[in-house]
């Protein structure tokens, strides 16, 4: 039956290896299951914390979201993609939204299933594909660099080796701390069993830092990781989940507060993120795991577009955010993962997280954080073949891959470097060699770099 379903065996993979990927997603990406609603309850800001989602509803939603449309995503495209609240909306909703624009958390979530069904259409006519189709591959390559290097620096930022300096952006991090040594060693191990070819070296790499952080954290009496849940061994192992805040955002209350423009250039700004988002990251994952043609086109990707844009209308829709696809199911497709099944183990992770949040979370950001940096490594192998020696190919690239990490966003990354492209196209008189689609793109990408 899974073969069936599946074609395990014409993607080379085995039922073990895809559950070895699909919990190796879940563990890079779980996260979420705790920041999203922190995010979203303004958690640190208790003068803010009335507006908020409740933090347990929304940890409900969030779990329930990424479960429903990650098995969505493995069952009808049969890829190895997960799907949960994208990091970067749900601060949009947060602090832009409710915070600044002064929304009822309701009509925040509202403006979330606005931007899911204008982005549902855009790929229901085909236009989201063809955007696709018209970026040329040096750009598609950049953008899977740049996506590596992304993950990457998450990496290194949450396991501390890289922190905000002193007159300086960035600087090293305190290596000697407790926190950042388990990180380290983290990642020592997690090398090791790359080179000793373990093929759930990442899982394993996850699960044994994780078990060091527990460990350590005893041994400091629980002052290493505070926030409740982590890195201890939890007191109770079940939860029953809290529905309260599904259906909330099936409400047009924010046309009615900010006006019809209002409404529309909110929609605007989050669409924009949210659709080149998925693109780059759909885009990085296919070259590494070598599913793009060579035009740089992903089979079915109609599909993986349409599943994508409904969990976006089906996060604002719960009251968990605008759900996207997870750069973070690269961990899952360098672990082996080539099919949907690694999506289906992955939602039923999420399933079950909705009853055993309090295990769920013992999992701190320093045990990922290997994780991430060895698929950003990974991934950024495809900058050999990016033609930095023409100006006209390899400036752009050289943007796109930068500024993702620097600016922490795929969708500043992607926009610079059509922007610049178009212009030294432009500049050089090959305005014909630009596809008309490109124009409208750095045409929105001028006005999303305006309105930000």
């Amino acid at each position: 039956m899974l073969q069936r379903c599946f074609k395990l065996q014409e993607r080379g993979t085995t039922p073990s290896a895809e559950v070895v990927a699909g919990l190796t997603t879940f563990m890079v990406m779980s996260y979420i299951i705790f920041v999203n609603p922190a995010i979203l309850s303004f958690a640190g800001i208790p003068a803010l914390q009335p507006q908020g989602v409740p933090f347990v509803p929304a940890l409900a939603a969030t779990c329930l979201v990424a479960a429903v449309m990650t098995a969505a995503m493995g069952l009808v495209t049969n890829y190895p993609l997960a799907i949960a609240s994208g990091m970067g909306l749900n601060a949009v909703v947060a602090f832009q939204l409710i915070a600044t624009q002064k929304l009822p958390w309701p009509a925040a979530m509202g403006v979330i299933v606005l931007e899911g069904v204008a982005i549902t259409v855009l790929v229901l006519v085909g236009v989201r594909e063809a955007i696709l189709n018209a970026i040329p591959l040096a750009l598609k390559r950049a953008i899977s660099v740049g996506i590596g290097l992304f993950i990457l620096f998450i990496g290194l930022v949450n396991a501390g080796i890289v922190k905000p300096g002193s007159g300086v952006p960035v600087t090293l991090g305190a290596l000697t701390s407790a926190r950042v040594a388990v990180a380290v060693a983290g990642l020592a191990l997690t090398v090791l069993l790359l080179v000793l070819r373990v093929r759930a070296a990442l899982l394993v790499g996850i699960v044994g830092t994780t078990l060091l952080a527990i460990v350590v954290n005893a041994a400091r009496g629980g002052q290493v990781w505070t926030t409740p849940g982590v890195a201890v061994i939890p007191g109770r192992l079940v939860a029953w989940p809290d529905f309260s805040t599904l259906g909330a955002g099936l409400t047009l209350e924010a046309v009615t507060r900010l006006g019809v423009l209002g409404a529309a250039l909110a929609v605007f700004s989050i669409m924009l993120s949210d659709f080149f988002d998925t693109v780059g990251t759909v885009i990085g994952i296919g070259a590494e795991a070598g599913w793009l043609d060579r035009s740089g086109r992903l089979p079915g990707m109609q599909r993986v577009l349409l599943v994508d844009s409904l969990a976006a209308v089906a996060g604002g829709a719960a009251g968990a955010s605008s759900a996207t696809t997870y750069i973070e199911s690269a961990a899952g497709v360098a672990a082996g993962g080539r099919t949907g099944l690694t999506s289906v183990v992955v939602a039923i992770c999420f399933g079950l997280a909705l009853f055993v949040a309090p295990l769920a979370g013992i999992v701190p950001a320093e045990a990922t954080a290997p994780a991430l940096i060895v698929v950003g490594y990974l991934m950024s192998a495809l900058v050999r073949e990016i033609p930095f020696h023409d100006l006209e190919e390899g400036f752009p690239a050289l943007l796109t891959t930068t500024l993702m990490p620097f600016t922490y966003s795929i969708t500043n990354g992607i926009g610079a470097g059509f922007v610049s492209y178009v212009f030294i196209k432009l500049a050089r008189g090959r305005a014909r060699d630009v596809h008309p689609l490109l124009y409208a793109v750095a045409a929105a990408f001028v006005l999303y770099f305006l309105l930000h």
